[in-house]
């Protein structure tokens, strides 16, 4: 591997302070660097990559066995080798397949889970299943993290399907949340979904009581209308939620990449099961396309290999992704946690460093807001910042199609202008044009350069619908995939996200003035020392 990694490099310098805009005097340049699957096309021809550069990207991923690897991930293979744990997210996208792990077929289990949510969500949205005090209004799903970010994401991004109950969500364990979530619905009508496989999340057991709690101020059995998405039947029954209201999920499917499963089932009960089962195939279909297209016609194959390309080699620490999208203003978040989370990692699976470095910081927000927030930094700043955007071709809205036609222009123009930027030629041009002359000019002029030379790729695909919600969110997850396995980690443990909560334990009995302090460095016993003054008034 080492050696392909210096032949990047080198690679790197031969086309460093190469215009972006020059290597579109190829008239092929577009569909030679983009790529069209399942009814979306993903266009990387504004960056730097050439011919040269892609066939020895795709050379890592095979000097890395990344085709073995996708396979031993899709047929049940322990990938997961700290955890010693299958990776098998997409077999609950893809009901009718095959799978076994340690000689056992898990389909079944699948299938049958898959059916006991749809009776659920069709008893919940038809009325079957009320609350004590008349038909379920509204859903609040308590989770953190895999359990909140997916699913608050995928119903947001839905809305123009919903016809069921209204869904909340709560995740932090800030009061303030619950307590603004709560406040206003009925307790008679509200359908509260816990989300926490173990039910021994702090975050999320704490909420959850506070939900029943106030629940049981005005119902008689508040058990009756909660449900579970766990697999601790014994936890969820002393909890008072009945074992029929419990969806469980095995070990082999990580709370980043669990939402195709029980942890769906607000989604489900807001678009109804038919539209889930659209957004479970269209995950199946990016699932079908990552397998059998060729490394050079692959989606999340070149999307990981542009990430690579930009992050591993050529050093740049960020990246962003800007959904021209406002229904997938919480996108950028839940892949925060998906990349982060999962290639955030310093050590390789066979516990030595890195040869480089590992996941890049993950940030964003939805296009146009954004044009008006943070690209000033990454148009004019000092770092680049390579950046996604992704826009659909027509909005749902067809009585606004004229804001839908502003929002493509300008997700279209700034990808042109971080590529194309503006030279100080032009600049001077546009400063004399408004009057200035002599040294102010020069001094204007220098303020309105951009030195463009910007990476950024496009998704773009017909309409945000079930089905492409679902092709989104599979491609992201296998472009993690696919970097893991060029870098040689574990892309699906976290054992980074533990110390904290460890150690959170012993803090909280300090704050109340249970515990002893014992090993607590000068700056946390000021903090609690300022807390406890505060408290006291």
């Amino acid at each position: 591997m080492q050696d392909l990694w210096d032949a990047l490099d080198a690679q790197a310098q031969s086309v460093k302070g190469r215009p972006l805009a020059a290597l579109f005097a190829d008239p092929a340049r577009a569909p030679a660097f983009s790529v069209r699957a399942e009814g979306m096309l993903f266009d990387y021809s504004k960056t730097n990559i050439d011919a040269d550069t892609r066939a020895l990207l795709i050379r890592l991923t095979e000097a890395a066995g990344l085709a073995e690897c996708r396979e031993a991930m899709f047929t049940g293979a322990r990938i997961n080798e700290t955890e010693g744990r299958a990776v098998l997210h997409t077999a609950l996208r893809n009901p009718d397949g095959a799978v076994t792990v340690d000689g056992a077929d898990v389909m079944p289990g699948v299938r049958e889970t898959l059916a006991r949510m749809r009776a659920f969500a069709d008893e919940v949205r038809s009325g079957a299943y009320p609350g004590q005090g008349g038909a379920i209004t509204d859903v609040v799903n308590i989770g953190i993290g895999g359990s909140d970010l997916g699913p608050a994401m995928a119903v947001l991004a839905l809305a123009p399907y919903h016809d069921g109950p209204r869904v909340h969500f709560v995740s932090n364990v800030d009061g303030a949340h619950i307590a603004d979530t709560l406040k206003g619905l009925n307790p008679e009508t509200t359908l509260v979904i816990v989300a926490s496989k173990t039910f021994t999340t702090i975050e999320t057991m704490t909420n959850a009581a506070t939900a029943r709690a106030w629940m049981a101020e005005r119902v008689q059995d508040p058990g009756d209308q909660f449900a579970a998405l766990s697999s601790a039947l014994d936890k969820t029954a002393d909890f008072g939620i009945d074992p029929g209201r419990v969806f469980g999920f095995e070990d082999w499917v990580g709370g980043r990449y669990s939402m195709w499963g029980p942890i769906g089932l607000s989604l489900m009960i807001a678009i109804g099961p038919d539209r889930f089962d659209d957004f479970l195939a269209g995950g199946a279909a990016m699932d079908a396309h990552f397998r059998a297209a060729p490394p050079a016609e692959n989606m999340p194959v070149l999307l990981a290999l542009v990430g690579i390309w930009h992050a591993q080699v050529l050093g740049h620490a960020t990246r962003a992704v800007l959904p021209y999208d406002q229904r997938l203003a919480r996108l950028p978040a839940y892949l925060q946690q998906l990349e982060m989370e999962s290639n955030g990692k310093g050590v390789t699976m066979d516990g030595t460093p890195p040869l480089r470095p590992t996941g890049p910081v993950v940030w964003g927000e939805p296009g146009t807001n954004g044009q008006h927030a943070f690209y000033q930094l990454i148009h004019q700043g000092t770092q680049v910042v390579p950046c996604e955007f992704m826009v659909a071709a027509q909005g749902h809205e067809p009585d606004l199609a004229h804001h839908h036609r502003l929002l493509l222009a300008n997700a279209l123009a700034q990808s042109k202008a971080l590529m194309r930027g503006r030279s100080l030629d032009e600049a001077r041009e546009i400063a004399a044009d408004a009057g200035f002359t002599g040294a102010e000019l020069e001094r204007q002029a220098r303020h309105r350069v951009f030195p463009g030379n910007r990476p950024s790729t496009t998704l773009i695909y017909p309409q945000l619908t079930p089905r492409i919600l679902g092709q989104i969110i599979a491609l992201y997850e296998h472009r993690v995939f696919v970097e893991g396995v060029i870098l040689g980690i574990n892309s699906y443990d976290q054992w980074g996200v533990e110390l904290g909560k460890e150690l959170a334990k012993s803090v909280e009995p300090l704050l109340s003035g249970d515990g002893v302090a014992a090993d607590i460095d000068g700056s946390t016993a000021q903090l609690l020392g300022f807390v406890r003054s505060a408290q006291a008034g």
